[in-house]
């Protein structure tokens, strides 16, 4: 389902900055300098399954952004964190979460953790995680909230905002 709102790009965006990538890369350098300069030791063990548990992680993260993307491509609005949707997009990966582009980053840093074996990368996911509710997600679901009204708090209370 896709609720319009052609009056939606008059509207400002939820947030001028676009958020969400320069805090993946700014998580992304920090872990790897502190994985260079301070490492840690791994805490779990070099052994198959969490391997292929870390591998399953970014490989269904992957999979996660791309389906979001391609979901909103296919209802012709933005992309872009920072920019006016033109639709509400409730169907593909945003049936069941609210922020599918953010919880697949989520696990392309845990993939991170167990390929290179730093803790730092483990930190950085929940940092990340973190932030990007504070900075962008709050804020869009209260401008998303705003232009669409009740069939976003509609969309709201039967998807999840994570996971």
């Amino acid at each position: 389902m896709t609720d319009r709102n052609p009056a939606s790009s008059a509207i400002a965006p939820a947030t001028i900055v676009p958020w969400p990538p320069l805090l993946l890369a700014g998580v992304v350098m920090i872990a790897w300098a502190l994985t260079v300069m301070a490492p840690l030791p791994w805490p779990g063990t070099d052994d198959a399954p969490a391997h292929w548990l870390g591998l399953s992680f970014g490989i269904l993260g992957l999979l996660l952004i791309v389906f979001a993307l391609k979901t909103l491509v296919a209802h012709r609005t933005t992309i872009l964190p920072n920019k006016t949707p033109t639709a509400l997009v409730t169907t593909g990966p945003y049936v069941r979460f609210r922020n599918p582009i953010y919880l697949g980053e989520v696990l392309l840093l845990l993939y991170g953790a167990e390929i290179t074996k730093s803790i730092w990368f483990a930190v950085a996911a929940a940092v990340f995680a973190v932030l990007v509710t504070a900075l962008q997600i709050i804020p869009e679901e209260r401008h998303l909230e705003a232009i669409f009204g009740d069939a976003y708090t509609n969309y709201k209370s039967r998807s999840r905002r994570w996971i």
